[in-house]
């Protein structure tokens, strides 16, 4: 690899491990809690609800980056609710990055973690609650111990999807090298420029990252 540049090669592995980490933990407590609810109850346009859910799955990651950008950018209500409290906007910024990773990976962790909801076996929720455990405590020693195989692939998820997210993240956070370049975006300027050595290295670390976490998930699984 005559044209690596060891100074440069690292920055975006920390920040997109840096992001990763912070989004897969919030997508994670976001999509158990919403996933959880939306087991338990039943009312009047749930089916529609769920379809707005999934909908980061099946349109253009540059739409999705769109969206974001007007909403938590400089005139949207969300982005002058951030700049107001913080003093400072949050697009451009590595935050911007965790809201994005967020969005994409929300429907795959709450499909996972619903899925897990849903094989719960009622009769022994049920039988905790007879027993006088409050709704907090059912959740706690019953249901979340029987979604843990969903819970830990849920994880996974969140966090191979944040690592690789590419598009949303590029519309609302953009390229800049040690503020918001992530291994994606590192990898695309470097094939673009005609790096190849780079986007070759950036290309099997992700690679490698991806097979470590898949992996610990798998032997987790494993009776």
């Amino acid at each position: 690899m005559l044209n690596m540049d060891w100074e440069t090669f690292w920055p975006p592995i920390r920040l997109s491990i840096q992001v990763s980490l912070v989004s897969s933990i919030f997508v994670t407590l976001l999509g158990v809690w919403i996933a959880r609810y939306m087991s338990a109850k039943k009312f009047k346009g749930k089916v529609v609800l769920e379809t707005v859910f999934m909908l980061p799955i099946v349109l253009p990651p540059t739409v999705v980056g769109f969206l974001l950008l007007v909403l938590f950018g400089r005139q949207g209500w969300a982005g002058k609710g951030i700049e107001w409290l913080f003093d400072a906007p949050i697009i451009f910024t590595w935050w911007a990055a965790v809201i994005a990773s967020i969005v994409v990976a929300f429907p795959l962790v709450y499909q996972t973690m619903r899925v897990g909801f849903d094989s719960v076996d009622r009769s022994l929720e049920d039988a905790g609650r007879s027993e006088g455990a409050s709704e907090w405590q059912v959740f706690r020693y019953i249901s979340l111990p029987l979604t843990a195989h969903s819970l830990a692939s849920a994880y996974i998820l969140g966090f191979a999807r944040s690592l690789g997210e590419f598009g949303a993240t590029l519309m609302i956070a953009g390229n800049i090298p040690g503020r918001t370049q992530t291994i994606p975006t590192a990898i695309y300027v470097a094939v673009d420029s005609g790096n190849m050595a780079m986007a070759w290295a950036w290309t099997i670390a992700i690679i490698i990252v991806s097979f470590l976490m898949l992996l610990a998930v798998r032997r987790r699984s494993q009776p």
